[in-house]
């Protein structure tokens, strides 16, 4: 399948349509309304002709019966294509919206599926500016372009066999002079969907700006980045800034050539049909017919600018949003995935590699055995890949080569929600959603209750902390937790994990940015939640590899050492041992 940057619009639509089906239900419906739309207004330039030549206004015998039974059938008639126009408008909306909403879910969705290695590609703006932004650029056109792309053509057929009926010469004329119309179509329609297509991306590109800038907004100040970083978004704002202006270039050419287009279809309709009215034998109600229905074709050339600016705005912000889509998900569930055991879970890595989409690898031939219930400390120099490993093992990722096995089964093997039930990371940041205290522990798992919360702060030990709270559990966190502290983020996060008591809980050193006494905290309820469950810790602080059952040392994307504290002390020259060298001599030029 043709890569979708690639795809031609039509195949955009296409995929589009098969990804949002909800808007091609009641097609033929909307269409025959639409049908019935055209004809009540190609009907109002018949029922003047009939009027003129029937009710005898162009001789002056009025027969004012026939006019008046002309006229309030024009008018029931204008009524009706009104009321069937709003019908159908409303009716075309709402399952525009119901599709619109589905595209939104199928986004969202889609972005939690993605693989860690997609997100570490894209930025976050980016992936919102797909669910939200490009999203609402289809929205503005289906809510409104779609009716006209449904209901316009028919109106200019109709008019055009109207014209025909009264004079095939002259619509015959119109049909010639539209041409070009077909052709500046064509021809526009290349460039403002490459147009349109910059403009999305700039527009994606500016909300990951924006998104970076606020929320690192305390780096930002802290190290007075604001010259740089309003720099970065200058230079953002005016790539968006050019960008926008191309594609609105396009589209007031496009309009205001569709207008002198409209304007010149109707100066040499009215100049050839009146000079040549008796030749052509058209009676004067048939003329005043023809310009009425010239009026009537008017009105979509006019409006083509308008219409195919929004349509290419929808096409562009439609592709972008099937680009998401289209991404692969690495990582699938299993349809009827197996059961992981209760209590502790034991861990087999066998031939483990892993590689982000540049090709460098992260990880290479990790092998390694972790026994069920033990206390595993990972450590290593930055870049060393013990992170990515922890990773894989919640499997955020899956490997590139190898597997990973956890309690006796392959993790790809495994169903979804016992996954997600028996293992929980806690990374280092402790994210927090804006919600309360009580509210961010019990989504540590479906359906915790408040005897399930208070048995983890009980176990953790933070009953104290709680009550020192002004508003006890029922505390506001804040925007990412930012009313609370780094330390007592990171409570909350171990709350989190425990309500949830998994068999392995995977710590990305959760406790390296709390004070001393949070930390005194936070290592007394560790030692306690690690009772029956496995532990797996990636340590920057070596005392806590010091009180592991196993160490991992990671180097270059390899477990280079494996063993005790005291065994990988013994060996003098091992990495181990010269980290925690480093590591002692730091501490104690600290202290």
């Amino acid at each position: 399948m043709t890569p979708i940057d690639q795809a031609t619009t039509i195949e955009v639509i296409r995929r589009g349509l098969r990804t949002t089906p909800q808007l091609l239900e009641g097609a033929r419906t909307t269409l025959f309304m639409g049908a019935l739309v055209a004809a009540g207004q190609v009907t109002t330039p018949i029922v003047i002709q009939q009027a003129i030549d029937r009710g005898g206004l162009a001789s002056g015998q009025v027969d004012f019966g026939v006019v008046w039974r002309l006229a309030i059938t024009g008018i029931i008639v204008f009524l009706c294509t009104v009321a069937l126009s709003s019908f159908a408008r409303m009716r075309l909306v709402r399952r525009a919206e119901a599709s619109l909403e589905s595209l939104r879910n199928q986004a969202f969705g889609h972005v939690h599926r993605m693989s860690h290695a997609d997100h570490t590609e894209q930025s976050t703006g980016v992936l919102i500016g797909r669910v939200t932004s490009d999203v609402d650029a289809l929205s503005r056109f289906i809510d409104w372009g779609f009716f006209v792309w449904a209901v316009e053509p028919i109106v200019v057929v109709g008019v055009f066999i109207a014209m025909a009926w009264y004079s095939w010469p002259l619509a015959l004329l119109a049909i010639v002079l539209f041409l070009p119309v077909a052709r500046l179509l064509r021809w526009m329609q290349t460039r403002m969907a490459q147009a349109h297509d910059l403009r999305r991306t700039a527009i994606g590109e500016l909300l990951g700006a924006y998104n970076e800038a606020l929320i690192g907004a305390e780096v930002v100040r802290a190290y007075a980045l604001e010259e740089r970083t309003a720099d970065r978004i200058d230079a953002a704002s005016q790539n968006r800034y050019r960008a926008g202006l191309r594609a609105n270039w396009y589209m007031s050419s496009v309009f205001v050539i569709g207008d002198l287009i409209a304007a010149v279809m109707m100066a040499v309709l009215v100049l050839v049909g009146w000079t040549s009215r008796e030749a052509l034998g058209l009676s004067a109600g048939e003329m005043v017919g023809l310009l009425v229905l010239t009026t009537i074709l008017q009105s979509p050339i006019a409006e083509l600018g308008e219409t195919l600016n929004n349509a290419q705005q929808a096409v562009a912000g439609w592709r972008k949003v099937l680009g998401l889509l289209e991404t692969p998900v690495e990582d699938l569930e299993p349809e009827s995935g197996v059961d992981l055991p209760s209590g502790p879970l034991g861990i087999v890595a066998e031939s483990v590699s892993f590689a982000y989409r540049d090709g460098v690898p992260v990880l290479e031939s990790v092998d390694v055995e972790i026994a069920a219930g033990s206390r595993v400390a990972i450590v290593g120099a930055t870049g060393s890949g013990k992170s990515t490993f922890a990773r894989l093992l919640a499997r955020l990722a899956d490997p590139t080569a190898g597997t990973v096995h956890l309690g006796g089964h392959d993790l790809r093997a495994v169903s979804a929600d016992t996954r997600r039930a028996g293992v929980r990371f806690v990374p280092q940041d402790g994210f927090l959603f804006d919600a309360t205290i009580r509210d961010n522990i019990a989504f540590g798992r479906v359906g915790a209750t408040d005897e399930d919360i208070d048995r983890a702060i009980e176990v953790l030990g933070l009953r104290p902390w709680i009550a020192r709270l002004s508003a006890g559990l029922a505390t506001p966190v804040g925007e990412r937790g930012s009313a609370l502290s780094v330390g007592e983020r990171q409570l909350v996060s171990f709350a989190r994990a425990a309500v949830a008591d998994p068999g392995l809980l995977i710590l990305d050193e959760a406790t390296s940015s709390v004070d001393p006494q949070t930390d005194l905290i936070l290592t007394r309820a560790l030692d306690r939640l690690s009772e029956g469950r496995t532990v797996i810790s990636i340590a920057h602080r070596l005392s806590t590899a010091e009180a592991a059952d196993q160490i991992l040392v990671f180097d270059e994307g390899r477990i280079v050492e494996d063993g005790t504290h005291e065994e990988l002390l013994a060996s003098s020259d091992g990495v181990y041992a010269e980290l925690h060298e480093h590591w002692v001599r730091a501490t104690d030029e600290v202290g």
